[in-house]
């Protein structure tokens, strides 16, 4: 368990979400999973990484409850936030915490022992989250025989490409033993280049094969654009039409590195999807089945964040 050390430099403070998200105007279907969020703290606790871009102010489940019901989400994935590099230990602390009440994708090193994959297996993680290099931090980078371990223990793999590498690592990642292969934030393509760039089309191919998927979250991480971020809608709306069965949602929640530019509220975000995905039944299998296929089941613990 991390302590906080005095001694070193905080990382910047990252500014705090919209504590007050509203509720969306589109109705949320039951069972929807909110696949992509970070916690952090308490600082008291944890101390963030020297290298880390960003410190937080906590943000712990019962700060999550409130989003969670203001759109009616039932379950969510949390992802190990950059801010703790690659000691899990906050990760283990919060799912021990809280049992049965998340999903998890951690980052992790390659001296993890066979011992901690299974006692991480048991608290809820199901897949290991790796990093392109055009990210700063102590963050683990593409690792054949890590993902092959993980694979082992049914995990699968989350890669955050940075703008412009997906079709650099892409091959690497088609030649990863693991039957699920999560990208982060559309892939990081940037808006700018839309649907006509190359790296678009490499990612219709990659979801074609039927083991990619791709987040439709944090649109902000693709355009320097204020919300609603319409620059990303053609990109959203081509990966619906072409892919939806390979598609998962998430809120980015609380939304780090976002100092200097506008903070989304959630439930805006939330009804962004409305757009990008017109149709009920859509959002249904974006929000309520595909992330059970990437996930596994989610428990009744789920939703009493």
């Amino acid at each position: 368990m991390q302590s906080p050390q005095p001694h070193q430099a905080q990382p910047p403070l990252t500014q705090p979400p919209d504590p007050h998200p509203r509720k969306p105007l589109t109705p949320c279907p039951a069972g929807a999973i909110d696949c992509h969020i970070h916690m952090f703290g308490p600082a008291s606790r944890y101390a963030f990484h020297p290298q880390s871009r960003y410190s937080s102010l906590d943000a712990l489940p019962q700060h999550y409850r409130a989003l969670q019901q203001a759109i009616g989400i039932a379950g969510a994935v949390i992802v190990s936030g950059g801010g703790y590099g690659i000691d899990h230990s906050h990760l283990a602390g919060i799912l021990e915490a809280h049992p049965g009440q998340f999903k998890a994708v951690a980052l992790i090193s390659e001296e993890i022992s066979d011992a901690e994959l299974d006692r991480l297996t048991r608290l809820g993680v199901c897949g290991a989250r790796f990093v392109s290099p055009g990210h700063r931090g102590a963050l683990p980078r593409l690792s054949s025989r890590l993902a092959e371990r993980v694979h082992d223990w049914g995990w699968h793999v989350q890669f955050y490409p940075a703008a412009g590498d997906l079709e650099h690592f892409g091959p690497l990642l088609e030649k990863l033993p693991n039957t699920r292969i999560v990208l982060d934030h559309f892939a990081a393509l940037p808006a700018s280049g839309g649907t006509a760039q190359s790296g678009f089309g490499y990612l219709l191919r990659l979801l074609d094969s039927g083991r990619f998927y791709v987040k439709l979250s944090g649109p902000m991480r693709c355009t320097l654009s204020e919300p609603p971020y319409a620059d990303m809608l053609a990109m959203a709306q081509a990966l619906v039409r072409a892919a939806p069965e390979r598609l998962l949602w998430g809120t980015d929640w609380p939304h780090v590195n976002m100092n200097g530019r506008t903070m989304p509220n959630d439930g805006e975000l939330f009804d962004l999807l409305a757009q990008w995905a017109p149709d009920a039944p859509t959002r249904q299998r974006i929000l309520v089945d595909n992330p059970r296929a990437v996930y596994g089941e989610f428990g009744s613990g789920m939703g009493r964040a």
